[in-house]
């Protein structure tokens, strides 16, 4: 069975224009898929770990097999069971709005808990390895201004450039994206209208 993980990154609920275009895409990729599974998962409701001291000394001891004590084990545990959680899917849905020019804290959290060698990265000789190949991805930005590629502004974005470095860098490669941009000006209704649009006529194809 297909499984798509839809993560949310937005505290917003209703108010989101990020997931107001992710759950557009959503809704109609599910209509084309019937028998596919949706697992839902809002980073700001979430238990995520601390990825603190304990947490650090208990990954490095187990994965170089030196002594660890019960709390490092169980803090490494937490992280595990979220790495594990993530790489069941087939494919993933981000809802991701820009914050200061950049990701939401929450959603740096997570990629920090995930991007772990031997889990989601391979480090050889060659350099490292993605190893979450064949899947696929699709991201719903919002920004409250825009960042049209070519123009000054767009050195201001390190939102979308960072997370598609992240995806490639654990190897989901075949990504799609919409954006939503302008949602703090008088474009704003007309925006958010076309990247709905826009994000249900990826779907078909996803």
């Amino acid at each position: 069975m297909t499984k798509l993980m839809y993560i949310k990154a937005s505290p917003r609920t209703g108010r989101s224009h990020s997931l107001a275009v992710a759950d557009a895409f959503v809704e109609a990729w599910k209509a084309k898929n019937p028998s596919a599974k949706v697992l839902e998962r809002d980073l700001f409701t979430m238990d995520l770990p601390s990825f603190d001291g304990v947490t650090i000394n208990g990954k490095y001891n187990i994965m170089h097999g030196r002594d660890f004590s019960p709390e490092e084990q169980t803090a490494w545990a937490k992280v595990v069971k979220v790495i594990e959680d993530f790489k069941q899917a087939d494919r993933y849905v981000f809802a991701v709005p820009m914050w200061n020019f950049n990701i939401p804290y929450r959603l740096k959290q997570f990629i920090d808990l995930v991007t772990q060698p031997t889990y989601t990265v391979g480090i050889s000789d060659k350099g490292y390895e993605g190893l979450l190949k064949g899947r696929k991805a699709f991201v719903a930005y919002a920004r409250g201004g825009q960042y049209p590629v070519g123009t000054p502004s767009e050195a201001y974005n390190f939102q979308s450039k960072y997370f598609e470095f992240w995806l490639g860098f654990v190897g989901i490669t075949d990504v799609v994206s919409v954006a939503a941009e302008g949602m703090l000006t008088p474009d704003r209704d007309a925006n958010k209208s076309a990247a709905v649009a826009r994000a249900r006529e990826l779907a078909a194809a996803f």
